[in-house]
């Protein structure tokens, strides 16, 4: 036993080091996890702390990797250290350029989210912050990819390459696709330009009406009045005709069209919808102070075409904002459809005549 113990004396009492130290490590990072998260918790109590806890799963592989690699050391050739002192300081590179990169997202984000927050708080615009954050969330993984890549030797060129002035765009353009950037830079254009923004009620097509929720690197996010999510890339967007109901004035004029037959009263007609609308309570008065003097109605009803089998009514209904005009319009079907069958207004509905000819001799062929 003793001359074991004097034949392994080193090895033996490195191998307990390395274990003490591989133990320790994992303690310490125990402790400032806990107090991380304590002051996280502290200060966002219905918050998950991912970034903590990922940063500690980190680390904790990190140290026990480099224990593991720092046994090796035992049982290797001397000849060998160099090769396997480069492989450990390579993994101790990695290890920590992970968890600054992490750090430093966790930072972007904490920061960002505060403007934010301040910026709601203040009713201001945040579109740009939540933009941006995503930008800098991407410039900060892109500066961890690149140190990285700058511990292969086979990537240093590229790497330093990259890092240059306006590397870091060639980079970019070299790497993404043609589509991806058309999105980037359609995002860009929507925050510098601002046809809307976060919080603004858009319609770019029939099928998509609803409130601007997020703008990403590539994408817009809609939601719907069916609590529906829609993604529409900032490329596709960018070349749209759209609708901002938020954009400038926010009142919004809807129209209410009905047909009604040739055999109707006209004039009973249209007094039924303006008496109607008026009495809805989304309506607000849009009339100047001329029209008022003038005695202008306040919604105005008139004949907007002779259709093939109806005559087709206009109303002109204000309301504040294209939410409430929305549900004026829908409440004013009902309302004007109701009144026109208590006052025998017809709504009429396509009608098709057949005419059967007996004596046609191909028709008698056919039958036979």
């Amino acid at each position: 036993m003793s001359s074991f113990w004097e034949t392994y004396k080193q090895a033996i009492i490195y191998a307990v080091i390395v274990i003490g130290i591989v133990v320790l490590l994992r303690f310490i990072t125990k402790l400032f996890h806990n107090w991380l998260e304590k002051r996280y918790r502290r200060k966002h109590p219905n918050e998950e702390p991912v970034t903590i806890h990922l940063i500690q799963k980190i680390l904790n592989a990190l140290w026990i990797v480099l224990g593991i690699m720092a046994l090796t050391f035992i049982f290797i050739d001397k000849e060998q250290y160099k090769v396997a002192t480069e492989n450990f300081n390579l993994v101790l590179y990695l290890g920590i350029v992970a968890v600054i990169t992490l750090v430093a997202v966790s930072l972007v984000q904490t920061w960002f989210k505060r403007k934010i927050k301040e910026r709601t708080a203040q009713n201001e615009d945040t579109t740009s912050y939540k933009f941006l954050r995503y930008i800098a969330i991407f410039g900060v993984y892109f500066l961890g990819g690149i140190f990285i890549l700058l511990a292969f030797e086979s990537m240093r060129s590229f790497a330093a390459t990259a890092l240059g002035g306006a590397g870091i765009l060639a980079v970019v353009a070299g790497v993404a696709s043609q589509e991806a950037l058309s999105n980037l830079v359609g995002g860009l254009f929507i925050i510098f330009f601002k046809p809307f923004k976060i919080g603004d009620i858009i319609k770019v097509t029939d099928t998509m009406v609803g409130t601007v929720t997020d703008i990403t690197l590539r994408h817009t996010v809609i939601r719907n009045y069916e609590n529906k999510m829609i993604v529409i890339p900032n490329a596709i967007i960018n070349k749209e005709k759209l609708i901002n109901y938020d954009l400038g004035e926010r009142m919004c004029c809807q129209w209410i069209e009905i047909g009604i037959s040739y055999d109707s009263d006209v004039n009973l007609a249209k007094h039924i919808m303006r008496e109607e609308c008026e009495d809805h309570p989304n309506l607000i008065d849009n009339r100047s102070e001329l029209d008022k003097y003038n005695n202008v109605k306040k919604v105005i009803v008139r004949v907007i075409s002779l259709d093939d089998s109806s005559v087709t009514l206009r109303a002109w209904a204000w309301a504040s904002n294209f939410t409430d005009a929305f549900v004026m319009k829908c409440d004013l079907y009902e309302s004007i459809k109701k009144r026109f069958e208590n006052e025998g207004i017809e709504i009429p509905f396509p009608h098709r005549t057949l005419v059967f000819k007996e004596n046609n001799p191909n028709l008698i062929k056919n039958k036979t």
